[in-house]
């Protein structure tokens, strides 16, 4: 009986460094019990961080936030939220989360359908019970992958409606035991001190060879000992995985032969062969049991981009070629509307007049990917043109927790009580955001949400940062230093 919340949910950065590095005592006095910890194990670790900081005190829960308005001066903020009056603030930051905005595909019918239908970003808390039941899943990026062998183990039948075809790396979990618990614990400076240095805000080092570097051999025996290790370190076996097409696919067709080797059906294991990207050049999902499942005879794979989805219909989901497979449960795994999704259900709106939606029309345009010209005193957290979901998320957020913190003590010290970010440093910024993304592959994986492709009518463009963390952290900390250069700093009164 599947009742959790999302099944399969769990973070694909190993939990000893998918935690904060703020405070060293927590370090120590949190005990993780995976490899990879399932989502209720990360929400108790956020539980326990926020009554160990008393941090509940601060925070407004039940509150549903309907807008944002600039002051007319620039120098504050007006929060509009359904529950209760408005909320005034000088300075506001926004931590809406890069993969919050649930993108549910527009199909006509979906109001018809006799049976259930979730969202993976909006799964109910109190959890789904398939038990028995004929079930679709509409997906197959990260979340797919890992909702579908569990979602298999329940269902009666579960038919998996794949549009493009995935790569994905074993993941290897398992329990920690106390003596790797104790290594890590007493390794964490070291541990934090590479992540810091790393392209990724990992503690694991690329391998500076390249793919084409070495025989076949030797190329084959590195990528067999990262793929029974697991994880996203397969990413690291060579330095140009994601700079060269002839040494990414070297990576891409060994991924391939692995899915040939464990799909035992040869139909359904060619269906499952990604061939219009490379591998890593959309998210890398890394699984448990992914590619198995489909050895299972209550399992069905169907090629949605032979056949599209037309409509929903009250049986079910309804095929271009007239086809309807019969369901009781629809799972749409179609990820979200990434980066900028969460920011425009925001909408903050300028001191003009000019909401954010407008100003993004043509796509999104940050500096930094922690400010916005036109909307002084507001703060992006993990906003587009920053590094975010190319690292792992909590280096990333520390990062710009940090450096937000360092900013308004600067402006406090110095009395300033406006910051705006430069139209000309950002246009800079955004040139130059291109320019690292273009010196890899990443943008050429058409149907990445990297690029907004899964969300119909969304401006194609590059939004993470593709430079590299420490690169990006030791640019904010010289813009810092340079007295936050790329921004406007306003005086209400001329500091004596």
């Amino acid at each position: 009986m599947v009742l959790e919340p999302v099944p399969g949910a769990r973070c694909d950065s190993e939990s000893y460094y998918y935690c904060y590095s703020f405070d060293r005592e927590l370090e120590q006095e949190w005990t993780w019990t995976e490899r990879y910890p399932r989502q209720p194990e990360i929400k108790a670790y956020l539980d326990h961080v926020a009554d160990r900081f008393d941090l509940r005190r601060d925070i407004r829960f039940s509150t549903t936030v309907t807008g944002a308005r600039a002051d007319a001066d620039g120098r504050g903020w007006t929060v509009s939220v359904q529950e209760g009056t408005d909320l005034h603030c000088r300075f506001l930051v926004t931590a809406v989360g890069c993969l919050s905005a649930a993108n549910v595909p527009d199909l006509p019918g979906l109001e018809t359908f006799a049976g259930r239908w979730f969202h993976t970003g909006r799964w109910p808390h109190e959890g789904v019970d398939v038990t028995g039941r004929q079930v679709g899943v509409v997906g197959t990026g990260s979340t797919g992958i890992q909702a579908i062998p569990v979602l298999a183990r329940e269902a009666a039948h579960l038919t998996v409606l794949q549009r493009t075809p995935n790569y994905s790396v074993p993941a290897r979990n398992g329990p920690l035991s106390e003596a790797e618990s104790r290594s890590y614990k007493a390794d964490y400076a070291d541990i934090r001190a590479v992540q810091a240095a790393s392209a990724n805000g990992h503690p694991f080092v690329v391998n500076p060879q390249s793919a084409l570097e070495v025989d076949a051999a030797e190329r084959d025996g590195v990528y067999r000992a990262a793929w029974e290790r697991g994880g996203l370190r397969f990413r690291a076996s060579y330095r140009d995985l994601l700079a060269d097409e002839e040494a990414n696919e070297t990576a891409s067709e060994f991924v391939r032969d692995r899915i040939r080797e464990i799909v035992r059906d040869p139909e359904t294991a060619a269906r499952l062969l990604p061939h219009d990207h490379g591998f890593a050049t959309k998210r890398p999902p890394i699984d448990t049991g992914y590619f198995e499942t489909y050895n299972r005879d209550d399992v069905t794979l169907v090629d949605v981009r032979a056949d599209p989805v037309e409509a929903v219909v009250p049986e079910g989901l309804r095929l271009r070629s007239g086809a309807v497979h019969e369901l009781d449960d629809i799972v749409f795994a179609t990820g979200f509307d990434a980066l900028t999704g969460p920011l425009l259900r925001l909408d903050p709106t300028g001191p003009d007049g000019t909401s954010l939606r407008s100003a993004w029309w043509d796509g999104p345009r940050t500096y930094l990917g922690l400010a916005v010209s036109g909307f002084p005193n507001l703060f992006t957290i993990t906003g587009p043109f920053s590094p975010s979901v190319l690292t792992n998320m909590p280096s990333s957020i520390e990062q710009h927790v940090d450096w937000i913190a360092g900013c308004l003590a600067h402006l406090r010290a110095t009395g300033a009580d406006r910051i705006e970010a430069d139209p000309g440093a950002e246009q800079a910024w955004g040139e130059h955001n291109r320019e690292a993304a273009d010196a890899t592959l990443l943008p050429r994986a058409a149907t990445s949400w990297y690029l907004g492709a899964n969300v119909p009518g969304k401006p194609s463009v590059f939004m993470p940062y593709a430079g590299g963390f420490a690169r990006y952290a030791g640019t904010c900390a010289d813009v810092a230093r340079d007295g936050y250069r790329g921004f406007r700093l306003g005086h209400r009164r001329a500091v004596a």
